[in-house]
């Protein structure tokens, strides 16, 4: 994948917020769901084809549950047992430890050392990101938004508007961070500079969506850019 460089300006101003989704951004945790999804899957009498998982990923519960469904051809099956299975598994494989993707710990301690206000965004459920949060810590983050906690779920922009706004930040003055095509659709709509490091899927390349190929090195340089660069963008 190449890796474009932004001109970082002499004169910058930090981000008024920086917006991290969670799973496959901040932590490694796509693969606990490949377990989970795979296991239910079995339960079945099936197996998930891999074009599925790729488009599971990024989604709220419910239009994973869809997909799954019907990529096993069972769209009878209801899709609110079919996520309290996963849940509970998820719950338990979290329980067992996230490891961080590379460079996000050492970017996200740069952004808290700097006074910026910080928020994780996230389509898993609120429980989950409970568990999540003994890893990420609590402290990191001065809101969180769930995938159940608004009304239309990425890649509608509601998630990271709903986080600015309970930051009190206007969203053009916010960088998200996003791994998945899902979440980059929500960011880039909400009006954010979008910063994308794919994880287990392929992004194309967006005008207004910075790519790296991963968050190492990643500095508060480089998110001042970000924003430069789409004020420049939108005229």
């Amino acid at each position: 994948m190449s890796v474009t460089t932004l001109e970082v300006p002499l004169s910058s101003h930090h981000p008024a917020a920086v917006l991290f989704d969670m799973d496959g951004t901040l932590v490694d945790s796509e693969k606990l769901w490949d377990v989970a999804l795979q296991e239910l899957a079995k339960e079945y009498g099936g197996e998930l084809s891999v074009d599925a998982r790729q488009s599971i990923i990024g989604t709220a519960m419910a239009e994973s549950m869809r997909i799954l469904h019907d990529d096993l051809g069972q769209p009878e099956r209801d899709p609110e047992i079919s996520a309290a299975w996963i849940n509970t598994r998820i719950l338990e494989l979290f329980r067992s430890g996230l490891p961080w993707r590379p460079g996000a710990f050492d970017l996200l301690r740069a952004v808290r050392a700097a006074g910026i206000p910080t928020a994780l965004v996230t389509s898993s459920p609120r429980a989950l990101v409970e568990i999540a949060l003994d890893t990420l810590g609590r402290d990191n983050f001065d809101t969180v938004v769930a995938g159940d906690e608004v009304v239309a779920a990425k890649p509608h922009p509601e998630p990271y508007l709903t986080a600015a706004r309970l930051l009190g930040v206007p969203i053009e003055r916010c960088v998200a961070i996003e791994d998945s095509p899902t979440g980059v659709a929500s960011a880039l709509a909400s009006g954010a500079a979008v910063l994308a490091v794919p994880a287990e899927v392929a992004l194309p390349s967006t005008v207004g969506v910075h790519q790296m190929e991963s968050l190492t090195g990643a500095d508060l340089d480089l998110l001042a850019a970000l924003l430069t660069d789409r004020a420049a963008a939108t005229g």
